[in-house]
């Protein structure tokens, strides 16, 4: 075995299952569930805004989220497969021309939104197991 061999088989371990994380592409809109510990309690906050970059692969796969809350503009970057993402859901497809949407950052208003894309499905995660039939 090679080293690159071992890596991918001790990484496979910590990856999310494929059922669990949506298809998610540049330009849609998603909302994230992002777990915060507060003194003993745990809860989960959403983060809703549209994907303006996707980097990386495998267990070091992120996307980078924007939105604007109170007038500024909030970008957090996001590891797919941390514990800290409870869930993702695709909200909306977006029609995007580029693989970074670093563009947005300078536009304000009603020039930020990007149109809507139909032609992709959005994808339902299964969370209950579906029963079997007789």
């Amino acid at each position: 075995m090679n080293a690159n061999a071992i890596i991918q088989s001790i990484e496979a371990e910590y990856l999310k299952d494929k059922d669990s994380i949506p298809t998610i592409h540049v330009g849609d809109t998603i909302k994230v569930g992002v777990r915060i510990q507060e003194g003993g309690k745990e809860r989960v906050q959403p983060f809703e805004g549209t994907v303006i970059a996707m980097r990386h692969g495998g267990i070091n796969k992120t996307i980078t989220v924007r939105r604007i809350f109170q007038g500024v503009g909030v970008e957090r970057v996001f590891l797919i497969h941390s514990p800290i993402v409870a869930n993702i859901q695709v909200l909306r497809r977006g029609k995007v021309r580029r693989a970074k949407l670093y563009y947005l950052r300078d536009r304000v208003g009603k020039a930020t939104r990007i149109k809507q894309r139909f032609d992709r499905p959005i994808d339902t995660v299964k969370t209950t197991k579906s029963k079997k039939k007789k």
